[in-house]
């Protein structure tokens, strides 16, 4: 029995790792090359080269490969279980002694292996997709003149508020400088301003009239007026300030945590990027959840052939998205905490999941 169960499990894992492996990385080609085409015209225009181009499409890859990797382990699970049972092997096993929880074990467990695959490629695609960026962006147009009510990241945690913009005069109105603290050692700090100009000798700005705060536990420690100071932490130049900040799949998930935690400081509606933020975890999580769920289902019409293998696979992830997409909205709505409303689809399809599992014949 014990020779069985290995000899089963290594042929469901084999199997089951096959479709995985050809599934996370045939759609993130598939999307690249479609991506490819839409866009090739205008990076040719760019100046790009053939290699560049290739480049900085491989850089995409991690990125595709994360989002779809729940897709993965569904088209995966479907297909290994579902092949087992058109050819009798499911019946064969529980003849012998096994229950169907015991076949499809070696299942869950390559969910789990799906889940912690996604989280660090997760953190890692960040870093790829900000270098497809930088490589496909090229020399770009020649920065504007001023840039208006914005928010930029810069180093160490600050985040700057900023009213105006001018390049030309090379200087800022209405800003505030902010960054988070965790202790009276470490403490908050808020700065407003109502101008700054940059000193091109010293390399740094220079602000006037504003105020500084230093804030631990949200509560304000101290404050002082100032006529004017030099920000140590601006160390930006106005040019470096039109580029615009990183968008959320560019950030790691502590980082855009710091980020978050920042923009409420500032009074910023920071629900959306909460939800986003949330999602760098329910996604890999969904890997697991996921092969709960498909391994009951995929037996529902076990004479059923290759079609209905990817129907149920293709209808499930269409599902999901919509899910994931309307729990977004509902969480950036606020009518439903943001990190909670982005497991929902999680706890749903977990829920469907368990009561199959528990209702298939063992």
């Amino acid at each position: 029995m014990k020779l069985l169960r290995s000899t089963l499990d290594r042929y469901v894992l084999k199997t089951w790792v096959k479709t995985f492996v050809l599934t996370a990385l045939g759609f993130p080609l598939i999307a690249v090359l479609i991506d490819l085409t839409d866009h090739l015209r205008g990076l040719l225009s760019n100046g790009l080269t053939w290699r560049e181009i290739v480049v900085s499409y491989l850089y995409s890859i991690p990125e595709n490969a994360y989002l779809v990797m729940p897709a993965a382990v569904l088209f995966a699970t479907v297909f290994t279980v579902g092949t087992m049972g058109r050819h009798s092997e499911i019946t064969a096993a529980k003849a012998s002694g096994l229950s169907f929880r015991r076949i499809v074990f070696p299942i869950f467990l390559a969910g789990a292996a799906a889940t912690v695959l996604a989280l660090v490629v997760g953190e890692l695609s960040p870093g790829a997709s900000a270098k497809q960026v930088e490589i496909q962006a090229g020399e770009g147009p020649p920065p504007t003149r001023f840039r208006y009510n914005f928010v930029f990241r810069g180093d160490n945690g600050w985040v700057y508020s900023v009213r105006t913009l001018d390049l030309q005069r090379q200087q800022l109105q209405h800003a505030i400088f902010e960054r988070p603290g965790s202790s009276l050692e470490y403490p908050g700090l808020a700065i407003t301003a109502d101008s700054a100009t940059f000193d091109s000798t010293l390399n740094r700005w220079r602000l006037w009239h504003g105020s500084s705060r230093m804030i631990v536990d949200q509560s304000v420690y101290s404050a002082v007026a100032f006529e004017s100071m030099i920000l140590g932490a601006l160390t930006q130049r106005p040019e470096d300030l039109l580029v615009a900040p990183k968008a959320t799949e560019e950030m790691r998930y502590a980082e855009l945590g710091r980020y978050i935690e920042a923009l409420d400081r500032s009074g910023n509606d920071t629900n959306k990027l909460k939800v986003q933020q949330a999602l760098k975890l329910a996604l890999p999580g969904a890997c697991f959840i996921i092969a709960l769920f498909g391994a009951p289902m995929a037996i529902t019409s076990p004479r059923s052939g290759t079609a209905f293998g990817i129907a149920i696979s293709l209808g499930t992830t269409v599902a999901y998205l919509l899910f994931i997409q309307l729990s977004e909205a509902v969480g950036t709505s606020g009518t439903v905490a943001p990190r909670l409303a982005a497991w929902i689809p999680n706890l749903v399809f977990l829920v469907v999941g368990l009561v199959l599992l528990w209702r298939v014949r063992t």
